[in-house]
């Protein structure tokens, strides 16, 4: 995939893997990249039934209301799975399901066979073609049950076949003595992991060093999985078929075995473990003056969490008395971290300060929802890890070598046309579409640093963006500003970066780089990237659903993100989701959308515009229809 022009006709159709969004409408993403390099939108009541996997045919318009290439799916071709899960409920005393994966399909007749029939309210999994009842889930509420919903909705792969786990058996608990052969050794260095408190798989460790020079060398160690997980094995196949593993509040679906996942490949403190690293000579403006990659063995010697090393430069006595044999180095890697990002944002990457939801959990139940957390510490791993991706890809990029980029294609024109009006209701412009730049984009989000209209213009730009995806073919890293760029730093959790790995290993040697299907296993790859993403987005959203639906006749603050033909659409400050607010509840009026960025009461003159901050009241929720639906405080 590149940046380049759809080549999709006007009335043309084309195949497609399906990807159905929680709200109703989704996304085709082409088969043949050849066919076009966007995703189709497809509108609600569009889908023909399609859900999460599956291959379809789909007409296409190139331009749709949006500007967008858009389409009507006509066919299934392939059903990625033939399971369909609901809510059952009985009408005129016969058994239907409300269907949960395509939701605005009415209600499915249901054929039970046995004595065993659901009581209304409760999930039931059904088969796609026969529509009998194949097993009863439980109600929503009941532990589990949203979990098993989510992960079958997008068919994640969870149990390892017994080959797989067999493979993993076979593999030694620690690294051999002919395992370290050729290998460069830092076991003397010191060397440490910085993950989160609940972290397992720890595949990436970092060294820094001051050289007399006064540049900085830093060592960015990866786990070598390619070591172990050779191609052609069970191991590697499974691997393949996952794309990447999978994270829920309360379970992980790896994509490989515990044995290599949290053990053999694990970067564990104070034990020999295989690495790939990359050692890079930085000077003191940032800029990477020397690199070298080579296998090697590392021993860290501790490992840190996010909070403790924040605490350590917050200047927190405690905790920098208890790491004193490494305080030194942790203060110039955070010196370091501070030139990387600095020369980053100087050459035009995008800097999103966009929170994420987190959920607060006591005693088992879900209690609050947060920000979740990001300080100096997380910055730091993050500043690492993308000088290295960096360094890997162009590497292999100068020698000519085959590399499997993470490419993340300019905006397209319409996009940035829509997103130019809307800044010019804020008394902002952008160039021109063809020279649009990201750090024309950051200007604009450093113009909104600290106004209440922040978190909307950072949604609106992010929504002109397009997706970042693997890709045999280099055209670049819009938002990081990168001429080349790889995922290189976590190969026990994504496919590509093992790839990525045994490519590097290949050139490193100087052997002929094996034929490799790079485009499919690119496709194949950012396909399960986007479901996986969308699984873990769609038990949050559920989750918080369910808690809010508590909360019915409270008021809350939130910010108007769209106006559409059904009304306003609101997302609240503290829970992270957005609700309809109808035109019936705007009031005793009459509303008229002076455009599509104002709407206006004729006879009050009333306005509501897009980034109005609102106060709401939560009149109806539906967690298993992801319907939200407010009032206006005070009406």
């Amino acid at each position: 995939m590149g940046d380049r022009v759809s080549r999709v006709t006007p009335a043309a159709t084309l195949r497609g893997i399906f990807s159905l969004n929680p709200r109703g409408f989704g996304f085709v993403t082409p088969e043949n990249p050849d066919q076009g390099t966007q995703d189709i939108f497809i509108p609600p009541h569009q889908t023909a039934g399609a859900v999460t996997g599956d291959l379809v045919e789909v007409l296409v318009r190139e331009k749709g209301l949006a500007g967008k290439p858009e389409g009507r799916i006509v066919r299934i071709l392939k059903k990625g799975r033939n399971s369909l899960y609901g809510v059952f409920l009985e009408i005129n005393y016969q058994p239907f399901v409300l269907p949960m994966d395509t939701l605005f399909e009415e209600a499915l007749p249901v054929k039970i066979k046995g004595r065993k029939k659901p009581r209304p309210g409760q999930i039931v999994e059904l088969n796609r073609s026969s529509q009998e009842l194949v097993r009863i889930l439980g109600y929503q509420d009941e532990p589990g049950v949203d979990l098993q919903v989510v992960i079958n909705q997008h068919n994640l792969r969870q149990d390892f076949p017994e080959e797989v786990l067999a493979e993993a058996d076979s593999l030694p608990d620690q690294p051999r003595p002919e395992d370290l052969q050729g290998r460069v050794d830092y076991r003397n260095w010191t060397t440490v992991t910085i993950d989160g408190e609940k972290a397992q798989d720890f595949d990436d460790a970092v060294s820094i060093r001051k050289l007399a020079n006064g540049h900085f060398l830093l060592g960015v160690h990866i786990a070598d999985v390619s070591h172990y997980v050779k191609p052609g094995m069970a191991l590697d196949r499974e691997a393949y078929l996952r794309g990447t593993s999978v994270y829920f509040p309360d379970l992980t679906l790896p994509m490989l075995p515990e044995k290599l996942s949290n053990n053999l490949c694990s970067l564990r403190p104070r034990v020999p473990r295989l690495t790939v690293s990359a050692l890079l000579e930085i000077d003191r403006k940032g800029q990477v003056v020397r690199s070298d990659f080579h296998s090697s063995v590392i021993q860290t010697i501790e490992r840190l969490t996010y909070t403790s090393v924040f605490k350590i430069f917050q200047g927190d006595l405690e905790e920098q008395n208890r790491y004193r044999h490494i305080l030194a180095d942790l203060m110039d890697m955070r010196e370091l971290a501070r030139i990387l990002k600095s020369r980053r944002l100087k050459q035009g990457s995008l800097d999103f300060d966009l929170l994420e939801p987190e959920l607060v959990y006591q005693e088992g139940l879900l209690t609050a929802v947060v920000p979740s957390e990001r300080n100096q510490a997380h910055c730091l791993v993050e500043e690492f890890m993308l000088m290295a991706n960096v360094a890997v890809a162009n590497y292999l990029t100068e020698l000519g070598h085959p590399c499997l980029y993470r490419v993340h294609p300019a905006p397209a024109r319409s996009d940035l046309e829509k997103l130019r009006n809307l800044l010019v209701h804020f008394g902002l412009s952008l160039p021109r579409s063809s020279q649009v730049k990201s750090s024309d984009l950051q200007l604009i989000l450093d113009e909104f640093k600290g106004r209440p209209e922040e978190k909307f213009i950072t949604i609106q730009v992010l929504r002109s963006l397009r997706l970042a995806v693997y890709s045999d073919e280099n055209c670049g890293h819009f938002g990081l500003a990168q001429t080349a760029y790889t995922h290189f730093t976590s190969p026990i959790r994504r496919y590509p970066d093992l790839v990525t790995h045994r490519l590097l290993k290949r050139a490193l040697a100087g052997r002929k780089p094996r034929p490799l299907p790079l485009a499919e296993i690119a496709l194949h790859c950012s396909q399960r990237e986007r479901i996986a993403d969308e699984a873990e987005r769609s038990l949050i959203e559920w989750r918080i659903l369910r808690l809010l639906k508590n909360k019915l006749g409270q008021e809350f603050s939130g910010i108007i993100t769209d106006i559409n033909r059904a009304g306003l659409v609101v997302e609240l400050d503290d829970f992270f989701i957005g609700g309809l607010v109808p035109y019936s509840a705007l009031g005793d009026d009459f509303f008229l959308r002076k455009n599509e960025k104002v709407l206006r009461g004729r006879r009050s003159g009333t306005t509501f515009s897009l980034g109005d901050r609102i106060r709401v009241v939560l009149a109806g929720c539906n967690p298993l229809l992801k319907k939200v639906e407010f009032v206006l405080a005070g009406q």
